[in-house]
């Protein structure tokens, strides 16, 4: 009985396995939008960025983020460039406008940190 009970959950233990290897080799979990979203990722990281150090824009904040050192930023982009600003002040929501100074660009030059100016 033992035997099998143990052949019958190796076997569909062994099916669900190879289903999940060759789904994997193949491609098959991987709907169109996510190939889509994952080809713009790659030409994002291989254009020059929209802003250059010194910069100072008027963008609109996205959402909130939290820093690793616990500070709050604002998420906003540029032409779909990321820009984290710090140093904003409480009261901030989502959808204002601001003014933000570009600091430093991240290892990749994908994103970049700015110091708020002041509202737009």
């Amino acid at each position: 009985m033992l035997g099998t009970t143990s052949l019958v959950l190796g076997t569909i233990v062994g099916v669900i396995f190879l289903t999940w290897l060759v789904r994997r080799f193949r491609g098959g979990g991987t709907s169109a939008a996510k190939r889509e979203s994952q080809a713009r990722h790659q030409e994002a990281q291989q254009r020059d960025p929209p802003v250059d150090i010194g910069d100072t824009h008027t963008v609109a904040v996205h959402e909130f983020t939290e820093h690793h050192t616990g500070e709050q930023q604002a998420v906003c982009k540029i032409e779909g460039f990321v820009v984290f600003v710090e140093d904003i002040p409480a009261d901030l929501e989502a959808g204002d406008t601001l003014e933000a100074k570009i600091l430093s660009f991240n290892r990749g030059h994908t994103s970049a940190t700015a110091a708020f100016q002041g509202r737009a």
